[in-house]
């Protein structure tokens, strides 16, 4: 390796331990955590979730799940009055990042007693939305809320942003994967396939409103502070690729306007670019991509 090389080389692995610490902070899987040949977790490198959730497109999926469910009122509602996002947005997305990486890439133990840790906390998410209905995070319509959200959010950033195509049975084998960690977390007749999760989420489509939390939290999402200046205009594009992917409807609900050609010339070319460096400088610091090389071979 010659001098460019390694310098290039050590920028990498600084950057993507940068990276790393940005978006799982403490929360990151240690490598006794994670999946190993003795136990491959929940699904297996071989899985599509493996192969979907080390994708930097998540990035861009996770921010269209938040935006799109801030669009049920009851699921708001427990957003509103029980989680600390706004005081410690960063906190919270580690959190989230941790039940990921735990449930995907994770040994079995990990996987199970981080979906145990967050039904505890759905026991305690309870109370009234604004328009007197009571609501539970255990709620299973709720969670079917959450899951198909989340899940078509993934699957879309993937296929639209990802480093790769799935075929039409890749796609159906993921939310069908998927659809095991809903089961845990209490989802009754989570989806299987792409064309039960679009007529899941159609479904909801009539309980969905944009008001008054719903937009404090998206003008959160839009705007958030604490985003350190030199990464604004990184965040900006993956809240523009967001935007794109959000279905028509919704867009018009919260007003969020896509004109036409902006998102296949101009948002797509750059945020595929921007997963892409995310990716190359993530890679240098992944301790899965070693445990996936063992696991495969």
């Amino acid at each position: 390796m010659n001098v460019i090389e390694e310098a290039v080389a050590g920028v990498r692995q600084q950057g993507g331990a940068w990276l790393r610490g940005a978006l799982s902070g403490d929360e990151a899987l240690t490598a006794t955590e994670m999946a190993s040949a003795d136990d491959p977790g929940l699904f297996g490198p071989a899985s599509m979730m493996w192969r979907v959730h080390a994708d930097s497109s998540m990035l861009i999926g996770g921010l269209r799940s938040l935006m799109i469910q801030t669009l049920h009122p009851l699921a708001m509602a427990g957003v509103a009055e029980h989680s600390d996002y706004q005081h410690d947005p960063w906190g919270r997305l580690n959190r989230t990042g941790r039940f990921i990486g735990a449930t995907t890439f994770g040994s079995t133990e990990t996987a199970e007693t981080s979906i145990a840790m967050v039904r505890r906390v759905h026991d305690r998410v309870t109370g009234t939305a604004p328009d007197g209905r009571p609501y539970s995070a255990n709620d299973p319509h709720l969670l079917l809320w959450v899951h198909v959200t989340e899940v078509d959010s993934f699957l879309q950033a993937y296929r639209r942003f990802g480093d790769g195509k799935l075929r039409d049975d890749e796609a159906d084998q993921y939310v069908a994967e998927m659809a095991e960690v809903g089961r845990r977390l209490g989802v009754e007749d989570p989806p299987l396939t792409v064309a039960q999760l679009d007529a899941s989420l159609e479904a909801f489509r009539s309980e969905c409103v944009y008001g008054p939390q719903a937009k404090q939290t998206l003008r959160f999402l839009l705007n958030p502070p604490g985003v350190p200046f030199l990464v604004k205009g990184s965040y900006g594009l993956i809240t523009a690729a967001a935007i794109t992917l959000l279905p028509g409807w919704s867009q018009r609900m919260m007003r969020l306007p896509v004109p036409p050609l902006v998102e296949p010339f101009a948002v797509r070319p750059a945020a595929k670019l921007l997963t892409r460096t995310i990716g190359w400088f993530m890679a240098a610091d992944s301790t899965r991509s070693h445990i996936e090389d063992e696991l495969l071979t």
